[in-house]
């Protein structure tokens, strides 16, 4: 696996491969890998001759700068946890090959990045939008691979994609779970473990949400039984709970097209987000 670190390194190495007519994914992550992660890079070793992991914290999707302070730099850890997996390159670019100074492009996707995590963390969609932008034509990748767990940022970006004639094809993969069903984070190590053992239940009151909504039970009851489920098992604040549909994150009130169940919630200072398909 080779560290890359500047623009001009990374195009060079691939300006080989495509000479070779090699097909290259792209992995973009900020880091702290998790089992989640690993199983993208497996995604993109099957879907493709050579794969590009990114590591780059993004300052500019954070709307409160203490995440972003608080946020995980484990390059040599996350280094480790990729090499058995055959990546061909480790691209961890310095600020300024992202945002040199007078950088001052903004991405902004409107529609369906308003609403939910939009609603509720303003701008972070914009610099979502803006890095991948540039990470799709810095690697110049043929594929690109992403987890459903951020089921909102897969839209955004596929939807930036398409309009922007990037040609960058955009592949889901499935949220991967602990044993409990919780949703592999990076933000899940900042859960004390009394916090961890109650997380799992929004994922729990997701799925009967679901099911009861599959039965028949109105969507609004629905979800008004499993915020008070939420909060009942220990969250401190439910921020939305919501059935949209899989295409555009438009308001669903049955099940007429194929839906999308999204949370977020607070707990012990954690805000842990969570999907399932209806």
């Amino acid at each position: 696996m080779k560290l890359v670190r500047t623009k001009a390194d990374l195009r060079t190495l691939r300006r080989s491969w495509i000479f070779k007519g090699e097909r290259v994914a792209v992995v973009p992550t900020m880091g702290a890998l998790h089992a989640g992660h690993l199983s993208l890079v497996e995604a993109a070793k099957k879907g493709a001759d050579r794969v590009i992991v990114t590591i780059f914290v993004n300052p500019k999707q954070f709307n409160n700068p203490g995440d972003l302070d608080q946020y995980p730099r484990t390059e040599d850890t996350d280094a480790a946890k990729l090499a058995p997996y055959g990546v061909d390159a480790l691209y961890v670019p310095t600020p300024d090959q992202i945002y040199p100074d007078g950088f001052a492009t903004n991405v902004s996707v409107s529609g369906v990045s308003e609403v939910l995590e939009g609603a509720h963390r303003p701008g972070h969609f914009d610099g979502v939008a803006t890095v991948v932008s540039k990470l799709f034509l810095q690697s110049r990748a043929d594929v690109a691979y992403f987890g459903e767990k951020d089921f909102q940022q897969l839209q955004v970006v596929r939807r930036l994609s398409q309009d922007l004639d990037i040609e960058t094809e955009v592949v889901g993969c499935p949220t991967v779970r602990e044993p409990d069903g919780l949703a592999m984070s990076s933000r899940n190590v900042h859960l004390g473990s009394e916090a961890r053992a109650v997380a799992p239940t929004m994922y729990r009151a997701m799925l009967a949400a679901g099911t009861a909504i599959q039965g028949g039970t109105p969507v609004d009851h629905a979800l008004e039984d499993a915020r008070a489920a939420i909060l009942t098992a220990g969250f401190d604040q439910v921020e939305y709970i919501d059935l949209r549909t899989s295409q555009g994150l438009k308001p669903a009130g049955d099940l007429s097209q194929p839906a999308r169940l999204l949370a977020a919630a607070m707990l012990d200072g954690v805000r842990l987000i969570d999907n399932i398909a209806v």
